[in-house]
């Protein structure tokens, strides 16, 4: 198998196997989760709904929702929130009572301008092509519709960078050997190099039609969330 990194499948290959892979570490994929991350990923989903910036009741989409926990966090925060993932063991792993659909984000199951918000965590570097992804959430939403994506980030701090790289690169895939998925978790730090830079995103983003795209640094940029808004004209 050809790859663009040691972990890291090629082009053809990345969505079997990492849909495959999720299918893997699905059981002890929220548990991983809570200690890699120390559980900032529990406060950084809610920062993501917060940013959303939708009034209750609002028609949320959760992409690559996993086990459900952004539709969790939506519904206690007064939304209705359902989700869809290509991984059929994370949707038999789901701990949620809104509807999840087995779907490809990149052709959603979903009318034209029908949905008020979307939210997606961790997964832009898994999905084979952002362009159309995004393109999808343009055409999903309605106008003035929102989407708040929550991904990984490099820290501009060299030191707390250091401290990440070694508890990303290291800590991750030891801590994902032992309770899961060795393989998985070493892939799940290098697939990082998939992610481009915001100034690449938000060209993607802006010729899908988007509007005020905007980053948010969380934990010293351990984290980003990236927002933006379809126009209503």
């Amino acid at each position: 198998m050809t790859t663009t990194g040691k972990n890291l499948p090629a082009e053809e290959e990345k969505e079997a196997t990492v849909t495959a892979m999720f299918d893997r570490i699905a059981p002890r994929y929220d548990l991983v989760n809570r200690l890699m991350t120390f559980r900032l990923d529990v406060r950084w989903r809610r920062k993501s709904i917060q940013s959303l910036s939708l009034p209750n009741q609002s028609i949320i989409l959760d992409i690559a929702c996993g086990t459900g926990d952004f539709c969790r966090d939506l519904e206690k925060d007064g939304f209705t929130p359902f989700g869809i993932d290509l991984s059929q063991g994370m949707l038999s792993s789901a701990r949620t009572a809104s509807p999840l659909v087995n779907a490809d984000a990149l052709v959603l199951p979903i009318n034209n301008a029908s949905i008020d918000g979307v939210t997606c965590g961790f997964a832009l570097r898994n999905f084979v092509s952002l362009p159309p992804f995004f393109d999808e959430l343009s055409r999903v939403l309605r106008p003035g519709g929102r989407i708040a994506l929550l991904e990984v980030d490099k820290p501009s701090n060299r030191f707390i960078r250091l401290v990440h790289n070694f508890h990303f690169g290291k800590i991750v895939p030891i801590l994902g050997s032992i309770l899961s998925d060795g393989k998985a978790y070493k892939y799940l730090p290098e697939s990082v190099a998939y992610l481009p830079e915001f100034d690449a995103l938000k060209e993607m983003l802006s010729v899908a039609g988007f509007i005020d795209i905007r980053k948010q640094k969380l934990t010293s940029g351990v984290a980003q969330i990236l927002t933006a808004t379809k126009p209503t004209n």
